[in-house]
């Protein structure tokens, strides 16, 4: 009798010692799932915060209207292919240096071709800043990090444009709204047969929308501006670069005509950025690794121009910002003071695009280490001429990762206009 007491006390132990261990784990488990989700809801919330543009009014999968500026781009010269940092393999390689094109090629060997051009954009002005279209060839030098570099080729041709307009529809902006719109209207009524465009407004960083995707159609886009309107936010100017620059560039990417276009953006603001996700040092590098010129046109005038000892103006700054996104990616800051100024703008922004040289080269650095590389064109002078000033980005951030490239340079072609001294 007694021993069975015992073994009953004891059972009665060992469940209570159970007991209080599962409760053990099922709290361990509460605990550590309690962690997971505060720390899926901190990540999520930080992903949340991210700019990104609301539901666009108008995409590209719709069926534009036909009209008689969607006519097929004309035939041009073929300027040196555009491409972004990251190499991209061409889709018919040419054929490699000191190989005669007309040579049969066994199938089976395997030839490497450098196709990690660096393309620049650049326009050529005198002292009074008049655009010179007369300059040659082997009047250009360019240098990456003050090393010479061959030109691997060379190309001042008429092309179409593929480009953006950036609007500020900020609240700051409410009594200039309508020096906004005319500006817009007056910079789409440039376009040519074959150009395209789309039109992005922004407020703040959660409410940046594409009121028109990329088009050709006048109308569209005049339809698309009816659209835009004033509101109450906290203006994120580099949130909406950073984004219409990464719609831009990836427009049509990778296709072999489309890849000759300029890609721009023309920003229309008064430049005054309250509270953007990006940091100008995010925004800059990605316009490093980007090629997209970008142009503005600042209503700078009513912003506060008052400042304390320390404290900067609202207009200083904001001029600062503007100038410094068209410098650092070889475009151009205006200011109009009126809206005859407008027409005489829009002209020269255009004309821009449309008619600077395209010098590639293949830099001699072929080490593919994400570094920044600081690029110079210079125009020989000859003595005999005003001194002219080559106008482009101030640099470029290399690849990274992979194999370096290969030391060959590319393949030249028999064109005319691509032929190298």
């Amino acid at each position: 009798m007694t021993h069975r007491k015992v073994d009953l006390k004891s059972r009665r132990s060992n469940r209570s010692a159970s007991l209080l261990l599962s409760l053990g784990i099922i709290a361990a488990l509460a605990i550590l799932s309690f962690a997971d989700s505060t720390t899926t809801h901190a990540q999520r919330t930080a992903a949340d915060s991210r700019p990104r543009r609301v539901n666009n009014v108008q995409q590209q999968t719709q069926q534009p209207r036909p009209t008689p500026a969607q006519t097929p781009a004309p035939q041009l010269q073929t300027p040196a292919p555009r491409q972004s940092p990251t190499p991209a393999a061409s889709p018919s390689a040419s054929p490699a240096e000191g190989q005669d094109p007309g040579q049969e090629v066994d199938p089976d060997e395997i030839v490497k071709v450098d196709t990690s051009l660096v393309n620049l954009n650049v326009r050529v002005i005198d002292r009074a800043n008049r655009p010179i279209n007369d300059v040659k060839q082997d009047e250009f030098k360019v240098f990456e990090d003050g090393v010479p570099q061959q030109i691997f080729s060379f190309t001042r041709a008429e092309v179409p444009i593929s480009y953006g307009l950036v609007v500020d529809n900020s609240g700051s902006m409410k009594t200039q709204l309508e020096k906004v719109i005319d500006a817009t209207r007056t910079i789409i009524e440039q376009n040519k047969p074959g150009d395209e465009t789309f039109l992005q407004r922004f407020v703040s960083s959660d409410e940046i929308s594409i009121l028109q995707d990329f088009t050709a159609s006048k109308d569209d886009l005049f339809d698309a501006m009816d659209k835009m309107h004033t509101e109450g936010g906290q203006t994120a100017v580099l949130d909406a670069v950073y984004l219409a620059a990464e719609h831009v560039g990836k427009h049509k990417k990778g296709d072999p005509l489309s890849d000759k276009r300029r890609r721009a953006l023309i920003l229309v603001t008064d430049g005054e950025d309250r509270s953007s996700y990006y940091k100008q040092a995010e925004l800059f590098e990605f316009l490093r690794e980007n090629d997209v010129q970008i142009y503005v046109i600042g209503f700078v005038n009513e912003l506060d121009t008052e400042s304390g000892f320390i404290r900067k103006s609202s207009k200083d700054k904001a001029v600062n910002l503007l100038n410094k996104l068209a410098t650092e990616t070889g475009g151009r800051a205006f200011y109009p003071n009126s809206l005859s100024e407008l027409p005489s703008i829009a002209d020269e922004i255009t004309r821009d695009l449309r008619t600077q040289y395209v010098v590639s080269y293949s830099p001699t650095n072929k080490r593919r280490d994400g570094t920044f590389r600081k690029v110079n064109v210079r125009i020989e002078d000859t003595g005999k001429r005003d001194k002219r000033i080559a106008i482009t980005r101030p640099g470029y951030t290399a690849p990274r990762g992979g194999d370096n490239a290969p030391t060959a340079a590319p393949a030249r072609t028999s064109s005319t206009s691509n032929k190298q001294p």
